[in-house]
């Protein structure tokens, strides 16, 4: 009995941290963003909501952008994911290896190459076509956004092929279905939650974005960036809140839709993965989807290729020319954030990880019907925009009870929660994967809940807590939307150096810190896997979104 009551206050103890956690790192800033618009000088005030919207163009704008950028990256990513389904082996490998490894990077690195290539003195433009065009305006940002949203698009999309039966396929090409037919009657029909699922998070990836707007928007402007402008410009915490409860809003609806779209499961939940497909290579449809396909392959590894370029050159004497000048001069202001960075990420990996694992383990093992309401707030990220999630923080923290502005407490718990939806997703999909006989085996044995979670969950989700932590590193070593109003000037991290760098106009050292960012990324990745073992990322990777 004293066992048993032990193991119970142990249980208790360690929900009610969890919930103590979600309810004041995520809920209450989500709460205080909603109560800074409202409320203002101590009295309901709706004038800045009224000003606003009244002048629609923001709103228009953010919209347009979403939209039209979730279009155009779901269509090419659908085409891409297909012709890699359909392709051989070696072709498929090669397309992995390069989706994989341009999923690593800044969020907008590829404005920087953007700038790089298709600017007033890029590359192709001015080099190559002796152009002078401006690059700078909405259909710069929606190229852009649809460029960078393509690696894990792709890579979500062939986690459902694969889960595809392909006997379905090889059926239909027994009774006489041609490529064009199988691709449009079979293959993208079975797609639908998939291209249900990268168009919210494309949708919500682009409507809170601003540092590409900022970099090669030009005059166009939109709800992210003028609430940024509101903070760190003008410091009007009530307008910039406002602005981000109308971003935030457009984003809730989607995502009921998209939810209520996808609410149908996918009829092909038990592939035979022992059945290889064979459909000929041929059909205008599939020759569409193989040019697109090369097309947009060509083009990412050019956007990443000319971060290189532009790292390593320098013009003179209206030539490139090989240098290192960029590199040392970046070398003066990176150290100290290169180490910062590495510090927060590696702190968010290991104990986003965790959290993850523990609320997946009270909601699906323990089967805590309290961790229910845990686990919806801990997702409750995973819609908020960047801006928000920051500004709430802003606003919760530089008042007592928990009084932590100016400090890097603050910016690795905002980074820690920000991506915790991630994590949680990774622990939930690895708890329901165990099989419970293990666990009532040590349960029987007399194990309590710290020797069940050791030896009988974390040695199960091994696969999974590497996943989680590649992801919770990446993320932050890239991420600028939710910290940029907490990191004072001393304290940068090397996305805001980079951000900072590249809107002064200095593009050479933007590529070297881009380029150390995703060098610091990838070493990790690779450090990870060869700790953790060598099964496929990007199976998993996929599955954590399937569910």
């Amino acid at each position: 009995m004293k066992r048993r009551k032990t193991i119970n206050f142990f249980d208790i103890l360690i929900q009610v941290i969890l919930a103590l956690a979600v309810i004041f790192f995520i809920l209450l800033p989500f709460v205080s963003v909603f109560k800074e618009s409202f409320i203002i000088d101590g009295r309901l005030d709706f004038r800045y909501y009224k000003d606003i919207l009244e002048n629609k163009k923001l709103l228009t704008n953010s919209l347009k952008m979403g939209m039209l950028t979730s279009i155009f990256s779901v269509v090419l990513s659908t085409m891409l994911a297909v012709y890699t389904y359909l392709t051989n082996k070696r072709n498929r490998k090669i397309i992995n290896f390069i989706l994989l490894l341009t999923l690593i990077s800044p969020p907008f690195v590829t404005s920087l190459s953007y700038i790089t290539l298709f600017g007033r003195r890029g590359f192709i433009t001015h080099n190559l076509l002796h152009l002078s065009l401006n690059p700078y305006n909405m259909w710069g940002v929606i190229f852009m956004q649809t460029l960078s949203f393509i690696s894990l698009n792709c890579l979500i999309l062939l986690g459902y092929l694969k889960n595809m039966d392909k006997d379905v396929i090889n059926s239909a090409r027994s009774l006489g279905g041609d490529t064009n037919s199988i691709i449009m009657d079979i293959i993208i029909p079975q797609l639908k939650n998939g291209i249900f699922t990268v168009f919210m998070l494309n949708f919500f990836k682009s409507m809170s974005d601003f540092a590409t707007p900022s970099i090669i928007g030009g005059k166009f402007n939109v709800l992210a960036l003028e609430s940024y402008f509101e903070v760190i410009a003008n410091g009007n915490l009530a307008k910039a809140s406002v602005l981000n409860v109308l971003l935030l809003l457009p984003i809730i609806l989607i995502f009921l839709i998209g939810n209520l779209l996808n609410k149908e499961k996918s009829s092909t939940a038990n592939p035979n993965t022992l059945a290889e497909i064979n459909v000929p290579n041929k059909g205008f449809i599939y020759q569409l989807f193989k040019f697109m396909g090369i097309f947009i392959l060509i083009l990412l590894v050019s956007l990443y290729f000319s971060i290189i370029l532009s790292a390593f050159t320098t013009m003179k004497k209206g030539a490139l020319v090989f240098s290192l000048d960029n590199l040392s001069r970046a070398e003066n202001y990176i150290n100290d954030a290169m180490l910062r960075s590495i510090g927060y990420s590696l702190i968010s990996a290991i104990f986003g990880s965790l959290i993850g694992m523990l609320i997946g383990y009270y909601l699906i093992i323990k089967n805590s019907k309290f961790m229910k309401i845990i686990d919806l707030i801990s997702n409750m990220p995973y819609i908020i925009p960047g801006t928000f999630f920051g500004l709430g923080y802003l606003l919760y923290f530089k008042s007592p009870p928990i009084m932590i502005i100016g400090t890097s407490i603050i910016v690795v718990l905002n980074v820690l929660f920000k991506q915790l939806p991630f994590s949680s997703r990774v622990g939930n999909t690895a708890m329901k994967a165990i099989n419970i006989d293990i666990i009532n085996s040590l349960r029987d044995l007399g194990a309590n809940t710290f020797y069940e979670i050791k030896d009988g969950i974390i040695p199960n989700i091994k696969p999974s807590l590497r996943i989680s932590m590649i992801n919770s590193f990446t993320t932050t070593m890239t991420t600028v939307g939710s910290i940029i109003f907490l990191v004072y000037p001393g304290k940068k991290l090397l996305t805001l150096v980079m951000f900072d760098v590249i809107n002064s106009g200095r593009y050479g050292e933007g590529s070297v810190i881009a380029l150390l960012i995703m060098v610091i990324c990838l070493i990790f990745n690779l450090l990870v896997n060869w700790i953790f073992g060598q099964d496929s990322f990007k199976e998993r990777f996929a599955h954590v979104f399937r569910n």
